[in-house]
């Protein structure tokens, strides 16, 4: 209990302005009782933002400035907004826009503030523990948008596999970035995990055929299962890689509170 409460005083007073990090900092501080458990896979297929990079403020500014222009309340069009790609939502505010335009003006905003864009809790353990080829992103951001967060983040090298909104014609919730994220390191989605924050994300995993590793970063457990998460963790420092005895298979350790 008081390695708990420990942990949640430090948070706060870290990242007491980061709306993510202080979801992390609750969620730690309500713990009381884990347990361990062992999964496995043979690849993990990782959402960006709220699962390896916290870009909270940086989203929430640009599209706060985007929402007033247009007279839009500002946090539900930031609730709408995140998960999935950028176009989506314009299309759904301003049918009669001019989409490409709305959403240069979105990505431009979103490029140029990486102020307080950095990586989430365990981001860079799990993926230096992962082997080459085991593990790709699949985002809905752009891929010069998605290029420059991971650079904010230090969370480089590049990687050498990512599917962006460039890549698909259809985003999340639809499961075509997933699917496009197994097929390009060689594995069928069924022994995939995709790690995810979001609903459309969750949703997007479960329709590929993945297993859904979701991150309590963003949404509540309530919505997080009824999106169809697998498990539950509150950030990736409760995710492990440990030896494997399975040919072609990830040995897993999640940290369940």
């Amino acid at each position: 209990m008081w390695e708990a409460e420990a942990r949640y005083t430090f948070i706060v007073s870290m990242y007491n302005d980061n709306p993510v990090l202080r979801l992390c900092a609750e969620s730690s501080r309500k713990t009381r009782y884990h347990k361990s458990m062992k999964i496995h896979c043979r690849a993990l297929l990782f959402d960006l933002d709220g699962v390896l990079v916290d870009s909270t403020p940086a989203v929430a500014r640009v599209w706060t400035i985007w929402a007033n222009k247009h007279g839009f309340v500002p946090d539900e069009v930031v609730r709408q907004a995140h998960g999935r790609p950028s176009i989506a939502t314009i299309r759904d505010l301003l049918p009669q826009a001019d989409h490409q335009a709305e959403n240069s003006e979105v990505e431009r905003g979103e490029i140029e503030d990486t102020v307080g864009v950095i990586p989430l809790p365990g981001a860079l353990e799990i993926l230096r523990a992962l082997p080459q080829g085991r593990w790709t992103i699949a985002t809905s951001c752009t891929r010069r948008l998605a290029e420059v967060r991971i650079r904010a983040a230090g969370l480089l090298p590049m990687p050498k596999h990512m599917i962006t909104s460039n890549d698909v014609q259809h985003g999340k919730p639809d499961p075509e970035p997933y699917l496009k994220a197994a097929q390009i390191l060689g594995f069928p989605p069924r022994d995939c995990i995709v790690v995810e924050d979001a609903p459309a994300g969750i949703r997007a995993g479960q329709a590929s055929g993945a297993r859904v590793l979701a991150l309590r970063t963003t949404a509540l457990d309530p919505e997080l299962t009824q999106s169809g998460a697998s498990w539950i963790i509150n950030d990736l420092a409760s995710l492990r890689v440990i030896s494997s005895d399975h040919r072609d298979a990830l040995d897993l350790i999640l940290d369940v509170v």
